[in-house]
Order: structure tokens, then sequence, then C-alpha cells
């Protein structure tokens, strides 16, 4: 019998997810193990391995798809002595259909979130009507689409589509204009759904849609860029947070001189391995070091919140934001009160360049007992971080700069950074992150503490 491949949940908190690009084609052969697609998450691209073997009967689902739903069936392998035909005949009743299959306007929509809405009083989470051509057949099309094609005259049932299953897209009308595209007719035009037009505003009230807002600019003067999976896991995760996480803040200020003096040693000693050294440390490894540390001699503060109980973490998990095109990510060193600098420095190196490439997998950044966000080598001087659930704490790390302070009642010239702690007040309380803050102060001020 065909045996139906799904979309596979690559996280435990995966949903749906983009079907990036097919490595195979139908009639190929395939066996366990082989890497048959790449399915892009909100935050990485991974491959997908087939499980059986068989023959590629029929790509439900085409390359290139969005909002592919967990589960959904996206290919049909025939069997060992079965029927190619038969088996991708039967394909799409064994299975749900991928969201953009079975509701190809609805599917579009998270594309085209600041998009304007057809009408101000329309539900916001209502799909958006398929055009209707004058011989009755939907012309499916995305709604920004839809709106360039109203405002240009021109008829949907003409243009021929090029997105996800011949879905008419913005780049379609904007071909169909230059092209000189035939009118809509009166009639389809008098059958389009009426909604008054929302009335200008001096500003754009709490809550306004995508249309309202948009009445507020010139026209011309801006250009809709659709949100892609990560920029709205972002947005989430960021509202969620301040909105259950009660947070607050401590900051003190760290002296370098000590830690970059040792820093600066420690890489003169680093063993050469073909000509390059084996480490090369940046104050962030020492950080990642010292929080760990810090974490570990203050185990009350190594904790995450939940209704029911108080999670205690056995390790210092730090994850690390690194900036990466259209967001950032937080891969994450494990164990790291246990690793020595030069291995933090070596893993996170790693981390770092694949997490740019989108190659990391969940588990590298999933999880975790802290954070920590540097934008010192930016030159921002001190900053407060969003706290990322289920962490408890947050560092935020500002620039190492030359200041006057007090020594003995003398002025003098020190290296000093400014670090702020965000924590979660519902488990770590104001002494107790004052108490961690102060530990990590430590170490970064008698940095041979991290080498013992």
């Amino acid at each position: 019998m065909p045996i139906n491949i799904t979309m596979p949940a690559l996280s435990p908190t995966m949903e749906e997810g983009n079907l990036a690009k097919w490595l195979v084609k139908e009639g190929d052969t395939v066996k366990s193990g082989d890497v048959i697609a790449e399915i892009e998450t909100d935050k990485a691209t991974m491959e997908v391995e087939a499980v059986d073997e068989g023959t590629v009967a029929k790509l439900v689902v085409p390359a290139g798809t969005e909002g592919v739903k967990v589960n959904a069936l996206i290919a049909v392998l025939a069997g060992e002595g079965e029927d190619v035909a038969a088996a991708a005949s039967g394909a799409g009743s064994a299975a749900p259909a991928p969201k953009a299959e079975a509701a190809p306007v609805q599917a579009e929509a998270p594309k085209a979130e600041a998009a304007p809405a057809p009408a101000q009083s329309a539900p916001t989470t209502a799909p958006a009507p398929a055009a209707v051509s004058s011989s009755g057949a939907r012309t499916f099309s995305s709604p920004l689409a839809r709106r360039l094609a109203k405002e240009a005259g021109i008829d949907l049932s003409a243009v021929a589509g090029t997105g996800p299953h011949g879905r008419v897209v913005k780049s379609d009308i904007e071909a169909a204009v230059a092209g000189g595209a035939k009118p809509a007719p009166a009639a389809a035009a008098a059958a389009a759904p009426q909604a008054a037009a929302p009335a200008p505003a001096a500003a754009a009230p709490k809550g306004a849609s995508d249309e309202a807002v948009l009445k507020l600019f010139e026209q011309g003067s801006y250009e809709l860029v659709p949100h892609d999976g990560m920029r709205k896991t972002i947005a989430r995760r960021l509202v969620e947070s301040k909105q259950t996480v009660p947070h607050f803040y401590v900051s003190v200020d760290c002296e370098l001189d000590a830690l970059m003096a040792l820093r600066a040693q420690l890489n003169d000693a680093a063993p050469r391995k073909d000509g390059a050294p084996a480490y090369k440390l940046s104050v962030n490894d020492m950080v990642i070091k010292a929080m760990a540390l810090a974490l570990r001699d203050v185990p009350d503060a190594n904790v995450s919140w939940t209704e029911s109980a108080m999670v205690k973490h056995r390790h210092a998990d730090v994850g690390v934001a690194v900036s990466i095109p259209g967001g950032l990510i937080t891969p994450i060193v494990r164990k790291a009160e246990e690793k020595t600098l030069s291995t933090i420095s070596n893993e996170m190196r790693d981390l770092g360049k694949r997490a740019k490439d989108r190659k990391l997998k969940p588990e590298e950044y999933q999880g975790g007992t802290t954070s920590v966000s540097n934008m010192g080598m930016m030159g921002v001087k001190n900053f407060a971080a969003v706290i990322n659930p289920p962490h408890a704490t947050i560092l935020a790390v500002g620039a190492g700069e030359q200041r006057v302070i007090v020594k003995n009642g003398e002025m003098a010239i020190a290296t000093v950074m400014t670090v702020t702690l965000s924590t979660d007040h519902r488990c770590v309380d104001g002494a107790l992150g004052a108490e961690l803050l102060q530990a990590f102060k430590g170490y970064i001020e008698n940095p041979m503490g991290m080498l013992v």
C-alpha cells in the first residue's frame, strides 16, 4: 500500500513549517536515511530523511510552499512492487492536506499581515474571499494582489498566477499592469463585497487595522515587507514575555582591566596548530563563564517559574544572543560552569557560524537556564534586555570603556563595563538578583577565579 510522508515536527513547539526544497523528484527510488527535503522552521533550515524505502509516487506539496501544518501529507511513496501511478492517484485522501493547499487564501494571509485589510469592519481572523470570474470559477490570490488589482482596475480572472497552486501574487499584478491587462468587468465590480472605508484619522487608535494604519502614510512612501516566520516568533515571544513576566532590573559597573590583561596573557600562551592558535578568547567568552559560575554559586537564582513548582536547574546552560539576518537566535552553551574558557570560546565560534547559516539543531537553541546579550561591541553603553522564557534571568552587557573612577579617595582611569540583569520577580527577588550580580562582578574583576 502507499506510504505517506507527512510534515515532521522538528521541535516540540513546531506547528507548521515551510517546505523549502525537494531533493528528490517523482519516480526517484529512496531508501531509509536518504535526505529527501529541506524544511524551514522559524529559526533554522533542517534536512528531512526518509524513514521507509520506495519510489516517489507523488510530491503533494510543491517546493516553496509556506505554512505547511505538522502531520500534513507532503509526499507519497509506492512500496516495493506497487504500481506507482496507482499510489499517486490515491494521494491526498490518506492525510489532511497542508494549509497552503486546503485553504490557499488563508495560508497567504500570514505573509501579508502588513497589507491593508479588505475592510476595517471585517474580522481579522477571517480568510479573504477569492475573486470570482464571469464563468463562475474562483481565482485564488493574495490579499495584497487583490487590492492592487482593484486599484488598477484589472480583472483577476485574466491574470495567470505564479504563486503556489497558481495563486495570483503581487508580482503577477505588476506584470499585468505593465502588459496592459484587460480591466475588470462592471458586473464583477458590482458583485464584489462592499464595505465602508475607514475614516481618516490623525493617529492610529490602539488595535487599529492595518488599513487604518497605512492611511496615515502618504501613498507610495512605503513598501510592505511580509513578516517571515522568525520575525513572527520573536514578536509573539517578546509580547508574551512582557505581558506575563514581571521584570525588574539591577545594574552594576565592573572594572575590566584585570580581565583584559588575563585574556591577553591566555591568548598569547595558546598552542598553535597548523599555524593557527588553538583558541582565541573574547571578552564575551569570559562573560559567559562568569555568569555560569555565578549561577553555580547562587543556585537559588538558577531557576525557572511554573505555576505548580519552582524548577531548580542543576547546571548553568547559558544562551547567547546571536544576531542573524532578520532577527536573532540564542545558541546554548550547556554546562558552561564545567567548561574551560578555551572550550567555551571554540564552541561559541562554531555555534555562532552555524546560527548565521541557520544550521542549528533545535536542541542547540531551545531550553537553557539563562541568557547573555552583549551589545558592547556595537558601542552600546548600557541597556535592559527582555527575558526569554522559560529563563528567569538575562544579562545585558554594555561596552568596556575608559572612565574616571575614585580609588582610595583619588581619581583614576579604569576600563569599566556596565551590565544590567533582568530578572523574573516571581522567582528571583531583588536581594537574590543583587547577590547573583555581585557574584558575577567578583569573577569579572578577579578573573583568575575562573581558571581554578
